[in-house]
């Protein structure tokens, strides 16, 4: 299923929608986080296309989200320069996914602090190691391209990093890209479980460091280091960097850990 396949039935009035062929996106019973943030932000650049560019979002993964969906959005509050807009997809009556996105006008810079470099650079992603060929759920065998960004394997240190490009990115722009992207690595704290159980993201939050991303033949790369973990829960800090290693996005996620 392409991405075209994915957003064209989101309708710009919102209300109820049917996706077909899904099983290309699935992770395990449900729409892979990413993808149905995407769906979630795609609803309000369409019912809303006068919005200023994306800043922020915070983004809950209530239940699974299936087929058969309705689409709500709202502008909460638009002001002069900042815009918050709630999206939310229900299936069966129950809310599955609840998300808050916050647009803004860019202004005259009154502090400016650049993101610090990329540590440990693992070298361009063309020279990199494939990785994940024929494993991980559906939604990566199908759609993304992992290429290999540490050294380490097995056990250590809570980190995972990759590099990850969309198979196809036709008719997507560089934000729909990254909100597709930024939920696509198993968390840092899977370095860490003594066994291997299912793992489940249960919210995710992002800023943009860049409201124009843009990087090499579609690569990005990607990390995902948890910050704590126990009690069945692990806090992790999510980020993207270009192919040249500028920072593109910065954010936060709360994973389950099972088994």
């Amino acid at each position: 299923m392409s991405i075209a396949s994915l957003i064209d039935p989101i309708p710009a009035e919102g209300g109820h929608v049917r996706f077909d062929n899904l099983d290309h996106w699935l992770q395990g019973r449900t729409l892979y986080g990413g993808a149905s943030a995407l769906v979630a932000y795609t609803a309000v650049i369409r019912a809303f296309p006068e919005l200023p560019p994306l800043r922020a979002a915070q983004v809950a993964f209530v239940a699974p989200t299936a087929p058969e969906a309705e689409l709500r959005r709202e502008i909460v509050r638009q002001g002069r320069n900042v815009a918050q807009v709630r999206s939310e997809i229900w299936c069966e009556g129950k809310c599955t996914l609840t998300a808050f996105w916050l647009f803004g006008t860019s202004r005259e810079a009154n502090a400016q602090h650049p993101a610090a470099p990329v540590v440990d650079w693992p070298g361009s992603p063309e020279e990199a190691e494939p990785a994940m060929a024929g494993k991980g759920p559906a939604f990566i065998q199908h759609n993304f391209e992992i290429r290999r960004a540490q050294d380490a394997r097995g056990p250590g240190d809570p980190v995972v990093r990759r590099w990850a490009r969309l198979n196809d990115r036709e008719g997507l722009d560089a934000v729909s890209e990254l909100i597709l992207l930024g939920d696509v690595l198993p968390p840092g704290a899977m370095r860490a479980m003594k066994r291997q159980g299912p793992i489940s993201s249960i919210n995710w939050s992002f800023n943009l460091l860049e409201t124009e991303p843009a990087t090499r033949d579609g690569w990005w790369l990607s990390e995902n280091a948890s910050q704590h973990a126990d009690g069945g829960y692990s806090s992790e800090r999510l980020r993207l960097w270009n192919a040249d290693g500028k920072q593109v996005l910065d954010g936060m996620q709360s994973v389950a850990i099972f088994g």
